[in-house]
C-alpha cells in the first residue's frame, strides 16, 4: 500500500481512536457472538485464518483483538492496515485493545520498527512515528 494511503489511514484511525473510551464495553446476547482474539504477532496467515473460520467482521459478527498484533512476525504492518481498515469500517463491532508490544521500546527490539523502515524506505520514519501515535 503507498505511503500515502498508509498515513491516511494512520490519521484516520488515530481520529478515531481519540473520541472513544478508554475502557470498552462490548455486550453480547443469545442471538450474537464475539469472537475474542489475541497475540497475532505479525503472523498474517493466523489473521485469516480466524477470519476463514469465523467470517469477516461485519454487523453480524464482532471481534475483541486483544493486543500484541505487532513484532516477532513479518507481517505485522499488514496486519494493522487490515484490522485498522476494520475499525473505521465497522466501529461497533471491531474492538481492539492494545497490547505490550504495541509500544516502542518493544518495538525496537522485537522487529516491527525494521519492518516498517524496511517496506517503507522513504517514509518510514513518518510512518513509524504515526503507528506509535497511534498505539
Amino acid at each position: 500500500l503507498h505511503a500515502r494511503y498508509v498515513l491516511n489511514l494512520l490519521h484516520e484511525t488515530r481520529k478515531h481512536l481519540k473520541q472513544l473510551p478508554n475502557i470498552s464495553h462490548v455486550s453480547t446476547c443469545y442471538s450474537e457472538e464475539v469472537t475474542v482474539c489475541g497475540d497475532l504477532h505479525g503472523q498474517l496467515d493466523d489473521l485469516f485464518l480466524i477470519f476463514y473460520k469465523n467470517g469477516l467482521p461485519s454487523p453480524s459478527k464482532s471481534y475483541v483483538f486483544n493486543g500484541d498484533f505487532v513484532d516477532r512476525g513479518k507481517q505485522s504492518l499488514e496486519i494493522l492496515i487490515i484490522l485498522f481498515t476494520f475499525l473505521l469500517i465497522y466501529p461497533k463491532e471491531v474492538h481492539l485493545n492494545r497490547g505490550n508490544h504495541e509500544d516502542h521500546m518493544v518495538n525496537l527490539r522485537y522487529g516491527f520498527t525494521k519492518e516498517v523502515m524496511q517496506k517503507y524506505k522513504v517514509h518510514g520514519k513518518k510512518i513509524l512515528r504515526m503507528f506509535h501515535n497511534v498505539f
